[in-house]
């Protein structure tokens, strides 16, 4: 198990476009990831899911990753967070 802490710099969270495309990108790999938000769990590979946390701008979220290519999808995610959910 893989995790890194981030914030949510995208300027409208994580509404339905950047949800979608961070599920897409989630969907390229075959770990479990998962990110952690104020006690609760969303599954990241899920649209319903991730939209139900309502992430908003400037949370921070414990993304996580679990399986065989944990650390190639952790990096990947980070990025793709990081460079704003493909907005």
């Amino acid at each position: 198990m893989v995790s890194q802490k981030l914030t949510i710099t995208n300027p409208t969270g994580l509404h339905l476009r950047p949800a979608g495309n961070l599920c897409r990108e989630a969907m390229k790999y075959k770990c479990r990831i998962t990110f952690d938000y104020s006690g609760n769990t969303a599954n990241a590979k899920s649209v319903l899911s991730v939209l139900g946390a309502c992430i908003k701008s400037g949370d921070v979220i414990t993304l996580i990753c679990e399986g065989e290519d944990e650390e190639k999808a952790l990096q990947a995610l980070v990025e793709f967070i990081h460079t704003g959910l493909g907005e």
